[in-house]
């Protein structure tokens, strides 16, 4: 999350843009670039929006060389839920590289059943990335569940009508998360099989 913030605060100051609060920078977690771009600074021009991704991704680059922490019990659970026969499927508002990157970075390159990014397709809130992996594996929304840790997460699997989990230790805060009805909100992902 201050990767993300800070990434976008430097691109901002590279392209002569009002800086946004940290804030701003960090509300906007979870959306696709392009859709960062819009809301944060609605009124730039194309080639300005383009400059600003650009150096967005660099900055980004520069800063993923070593790859986040896995917050704590996640990747456990994680195994854990494959083991058990669980499809696990990643639906991000990041890049297609961006993603390859993490996954390779973390070693879970095969570990993903599916995925698709905000450059593949429409980017959250918008539900199609969730319709898109339902249909790849055959499961309809209400034999699935979303877990995320944005509104945004939680607002496009209420779009798919797919139950969803709010994880309250990374972006939004339990008020932004509670606003989309999960079915739950939990501390640690571990807590997970208590809806499973």
């Amino acid at each position: 999350m201050d990767r993300i913030a800070t990434c976008i605060r430097l691109a901002a100051a590279d392209n002569n843009l009002e800086i946004p609060s940290y804030a701003a920078a960090s509300n906007i977690i979870g959306l696709g670039l392009k859709e960062c771009i819009n809301e944060l600074f609605p009124s730039v021009a194309q080639p300005d929006a383009d400059r600003f991704a650009a150096s967005y991704s660099a900055h980004f680059r520069r800063q993923d060389q070593n790859p986040c922490a896995f917050f704590p019990g996640v990747l456990e659970t994680l195994k854990d839920l494959r083991a058990g026969g669980y499809i696990l499927a990643v639906a991000t508002g990041k890049s297609r590289a961006g993603l390859d990157r993490v996954l390779a970075a973390t070693g879970l390159v095969d570990f993903f059943d599916g995925s698709r990014c905000a450059d593949e397709t429409l980017s959250k809130p918008h539900p199609l990335m969730l319709e898109e992996l339902l249909s790849q594996f055959g499961v309809k929304a209400n034999d699935a569940i979303m877990v995320g840790d944005t509104e945004f997460d939680l607002a496009m699997a209420k779009s798919a009508r797919m139950p969803a989990i709010g994880v309250t230790y990374g972006a939004h805060e339990l008020d932004r998360l509670l606003r989309h009805d999960p079915i739950a909100c939990l501390d640690s992902l571990s807590d997970i099989y208590l809806y499973l």
